[in-house]
């Protein structure tokens, strides 16, 4: 046991955000009551309702206060009263640039009882950990749009250096354009390879996967197989390249062969998302924004205005979200705890007592407080 305390920054956020962080807390607090440890937890404002009332996203007077914390659990934002992109740019990106949150983390596991679009042997699992550079490639917000001439700024900052310079082209004709850069460094490459060498040895495996598209985008994708090859080999693993079209082929077909895959930022997006799919929905999708300050954890699910305030949204996606945030803060025995009482909720709960989206008609808050008993083992 310890009797550490934690502080946790909140962002419940929008729709049904605030529904699935309470549900999430009330079950991380379980596990604190049956291990010793203590979470305080500080709620940000950070929500399309407050940019209406107030005009502001995320103020610098807030990131700094999140720095004060150990982890930060955000629910979900996004609202169709404001354009879309609008609020994700000004809380999700800025939140993983500012604080080089440099891992991105999709775990995508199938758990008993939930339906699966795809077939696989009975008596085996999905369990794919995605594990996603978060701050380079096509992500970085560099490049413009114009009519026969194009420019753009190049310069940008990261915690692992600064760039400078511009980019110009011209069209022979008089023609509207666009440009979007991507950008990858060695030691970008270096270290998220490092970080899911690390991942894999810890799951008792020895071979990554790598997600590349290197025949058609040579430079960048090229120069990304030659870092990680390199950085793979003094990890002492092993790592396959595969082309990201004929991955995502393969994954459909035969998801269980596969463990740890390795992303450039664009890549990672889409593979996430389909293996969120293919292993249940993203109702029991979690994430995680990894760096070496401030981290991130959050359900992959939207905010789903739709239904919020219904009580038909799963807590499951963010209560595993909240499990990772307890790996991070190095509770992993507690983390293991809520995991499997999420695995033991969805496999012994009757049908009606499943969350809406299984099928059953469990609420928000029912299906938390059942996940939350197991973990006190009531």
């Amino acid at each position: 046991m310890t009797n550490k305390t934690y502080r946790i920054a909140t962002i419940p956020g929008d729709g049904i955000g605030p529904e699935v962080i309470r549900e999430t807390k009330k079950v991380l607090e379980a596990g604190g009551t049956r291990f010793g440890y203590t979470l305080k937890w500080t709620d940000f404002p950070c929500s399309v309702n407050h940019y209406l009332e107030t005009g502001d996203i995320l103020t610098s007077s807030m990131l700094e206060e999140m720095k004060k914390h150990d982890a930060l659990l955000l629910g979900a934002i996004g609202d169709p009263r404001v354009k879309p992109g609008t609020i994700e740019r000004g809380i999700l990106l800025t939140l993983r640039f500012e604080l080089d949150q440099y891992v991105n983390l999709r775990p995508a596991k199938s758990f008993a009882r939930t339906p699966l679009p795809v077939k696989i042997p009975e008596g085996e699992q999905i369990d794919i950990l995605v594990v996603r550079e978060n701050t380079e490639d096509f992500y970085m917000g560099i490049g413009a749009v114009g009519r026969q001439q194009l420019s753009c700024d190049l310069a940008t900052s990261r915690r692992l250096y600064s760039m400078s310079g511009s980019c110009s082209a011209s069209f022979d004709k008089d023609i509207r354009g666009a440009i979007q850069l991507g950008i990858a460094t060695e030691p970008g490459i270096r270290r998220i390879t490092a970080w899911a060498c690390e991942a894999a040895k810890k799951r008792g495996e020895s071979r990554l996967t790598l997600a590349s598209k290197s025949n058609a985008l040579p430079q960048i994708y090229g120069f990304w197989e030659e870092i990680a090859r390199d950085e793979a080999k003094l990890q002492g693993m092993e790592l396959t390249v595969a082309n990201v079209d004929a991955l995502c082929y393969h994954l459909v077909r035969t998801p269980q062969k596969y463990g740890v895959i390795l992303t450039p930022n664009m890549f990672g997006d889409i593979v996430s998302d389909l293996l969120g799919a293919i292993a249940g929905g993203l109702g029991i999708a979690a994430g995680a924004n990894i760096g070496d300050g401030l981290s991130m954890f959050e359900p992959v699910h939207g905010s789903a205005p739709d239904i919020a305030g219904t009580g038909k949204a799963s807590p499951v996606a963010a209560i595993l979200s909240g499990a990772l945030l307890l790996e991070h803060l190095g509770l992993a025995k507690e983390a293991k705890m809520v995991e499997k009482a999420v695995g033991t909720y969805l496999e012994t709960a009757s049908f009606e007592n499943l969350p809406v989206e299984m099928g059953g008609k469990a609420s928000t808050e029912k299906a938390g407080d059942r996940i939350a008993s197991i973990v006190t083992g009531k």
